[in-house]
């Protein structure tokens, strides 16, 4: 049993992690740390994590759809093989070797922060896609939802780059869209956490109402500001992940 205060606390730190990660992504860089202090097992703190980061993660993809930000009918095939590669990657994240990606993700956080810095163009304003949405999103959603599963760390920045870079979406559209998948990407993981009994209830009911409080407040203040202050953000969260891989993998 955790003392009230500490279960206090950890609501507060949910909705912040609610509001960043409805803006920028990188919410788990604030709440697993969060959730190892407070005493519990890095597994039960992993699975914790994702259950209550699901729900602010859910409060946002509904509010950015709900301003128009987000066409689900649209996303239904990636939101499928979204699923089904971080469900694959969960399944394997075992038997394979991610050393590698301790070094190669923080490199190409680097890269995407140094993108967002220094492109002069990225607004809010859709542009020409340099892939066809419909058939290659499916395909992104697959290959980054693999990586969620067996490693994690920086989806919502792969997710919003690719958005951007690929398909033409303007920031906040691209924001809407990433929250989505990544959404249906820790969705997947629970179930696989769920059934056994990784996840520690209390705590992750008082964090997700922090979730639903911080990624509300969050997806509205994405919305009203857009590239304003998703740009910067997703520079300072994907700096920020870089280095906390490289020191401390």
């Amino acid at each position: 049993m955790l003392d009230p205060l500490i279960l206090l606390a950890l609501m507060a730190v949910g909705m912040l992690a609610g509001f960043v990660d409805a803006i920028a992504g990188g919410g788990g860089m604030i709440t697993v740390p969060a959730l190892l202090s407070a005493g519990l097992p890095p597994v039960a703190a992993l699975a914790t994590n994702k259950m209550q980061s699901v729900v602010g993660t859910g409060m946002a993809v509904f509010t950015y759809w709900r301003r128009g930000f987000v066409a689900l009918r649209d996303l239904l095939p990636a939101i499928a093989l979204t699923f089904a590669g971080s469900s694959l990657g969960a399944f394997t994240v075992s038997r394979v070797d991610v050393s590698l990606l301790t070094v190669a993700v923080p490199v190409a956080l680097i890269a995407i922060a140094l993108y967002f810095l220094f492109a002069p163009k990225l607004s809010d304003a859709d542009k020409a896609a340099r892939l066809p949405f419909r058939l290659f999103v499916p395909a992104m959603g697959f290959a980054i939802g693999f990586y969620d599963g067996i490693f994690g760390p920086g989806t919502g920045a792969f997710f919003t780059v690719g958005f951007v870079v690929l398909f033409g979406l303007g920031l906040t559209r691209a924001t809407g869209s990433t929250k989505a998948l990544n959404f249906t990407s820790n969705l997947a993981a629970l179930v696989i956490f769920i059934p056994g009994g990784h996840v520690v209830w209390p705590v992750a009911i008082v964090m997700a109402i922090g979730q639903i409080i911080g990624g509300y407040l969050g997806a509205r203040t994405g919305i009203r500001y857009g590239a304003k202050i998703i740009r910067p953000l997703v520079v300072v969260v994907s700096i920020a992940l870089a280095i906390k891989l490289l020191l401390f993998p």
